[in-house]
């Protein structure tokens, strides 16, 4: 007699697993990987692989000897951790930094929760945003960007563009004006120019900022990557930009000289790779498809309200923290129908 053995959910198996999807987003990285290297010389490699070996180090050093449990630092995890938190410090941010910054992310971020998939916040953000508050000045230098390998990468330091704009529109200067004529002084005799990049440079990456901020092209492609793997959903990247396309574009038309159009927005900042790699981190976003949209556009408003009127410049890590917060909130307020259950 053949007896049916009814086991708990899900049914519904798939061909994933948690190293595929890790290593899938590692590969969509290699773009901004390459562009970071290109116009930052090896400085980039430099921080992106002491992140990484750091990041791995202590999540196998907490495993090990404090936990006491299974080792896991190959199935990918801490190599994006790692990965990313390199894509969210300069080029030219000293090694000590580096390595603490890695200890957050791991050491408190992640294992203090229990690991991979306990973790409430991104921890490759809460690692920025620690090391953002405690060591501002080396966090908010940035290199400009010169040929490959060149070894004066990290000799001079110039604004980011929304830095830059955000101060000139301070002593009341236009927006169109600054875009046009940019900014001029003298130090020691000497004149200095400096003018934001136009839009083209921006896309492909020639301006300064965090090592993963600078090319938009660069991870609009690793996400489009990401989304031909469906190792992420639409919902979260799009509701993220479009409602930061909205609601600075509401303000543009109302006043154009004191706010600057969407596509600067747009392709400016850690606004690509907040929407694209930081906001879509499967643990720390909701389950459901209409939890995402909610969340995304939660993470569009509050980027731009911290933009525009904001002590920062940067609006992004801070946005998506704040609704990390929210989002056992969202999961519980809005569920999937269970199969089987009737509409009420």
């Amino acid at each position: 007699m053949n007896l049916l053995t009814v086991s708990g959910s899900p049914h519904v198996h798939g061909d994933n697993s948690t190293k595929k999807i890790m290593y899938g987003v590692a590969f969509a990285m290699i773009p901004t990987l390459l562009v970071s290297v290109y116009f930052f010389g090896l400085d980039a490699i430099r921080v992106t692989l002491l992140s990484v070996f750091a990041c791995m180090l202590f999540e196998w050093i907490i495993q090990k000897y404090l936990i006491k449990g299974p080792v896991t630092i190959t199935d990918g995890s801490a190599i994006i951790s790692g990965i990313l938190l390199a894509f969210n410090v300069p080029s030219n941010i000293p090694t000590w930094i580096i390595i603490i910054g890695a200890f957050v992310t791991i050491g408190i971020a992640k294992m203090s929760f229990g690991g991979l998939g306990k973790n409430p916040f991104n921890p490759a953000l809460v690692g920025r945003v620690f090391l953002l508050i405690s060591f501002p000045v080396q966090m908010t230098s940035w290199p400009k960007p010169s040929a490959l390998f060149n070894s004066l990468a990290d000799a001079v330091t110039g604004p980011t563009p929304l830095g830059h704009l955000k101060e000139e529109l301070k002593v009341g200067r236009t927006v169109q004006d600054i875009l046009e004529n940019g900014t001029s002084w003298t130090v020691d005799g000497i004149n200095y120019i400096y003018k934001i990049p136009d839009y083209m440079d921006q896309l492909m990456g020639n301006l300064g900022g965090s090592l993963g901020e600078i090319s938009a092209l660069a991870l609009i492609l690793g996400g489009i990557y990401m989304l031909m793997r469906k190792i992420i959903s639409w919902h979260i990247p799009v509701s993220f930009i479009g409602s930061v396309i909205i609601f600075t574009g509401i303000l543009w038309v109302v006043n154009p000289d004191i706010y600057v159009n969407p596509g600067f927005h747009l392709i400016t900042g850690g606004l690509m790779l907040g929407a694209i790699f930081m906001a879509t981190d499967m643990v720390s976003s909701p389950m459901s498809f209409k939890g995402q949209l909610i969340f995304g556009l939660g993470c569009g408003v509050l980027t731009v309200i911290i933009r525009i009127w904001g002590a920062y410049p940067e609006g992004v890590s801070f946005a998506i923290l704040i609704m990390n917060a929210f989002v056992p909130l969202i999961n519980r307020s809005i569920k999937p129908k269970r199969f089987g259950e009737v509409a009420r």
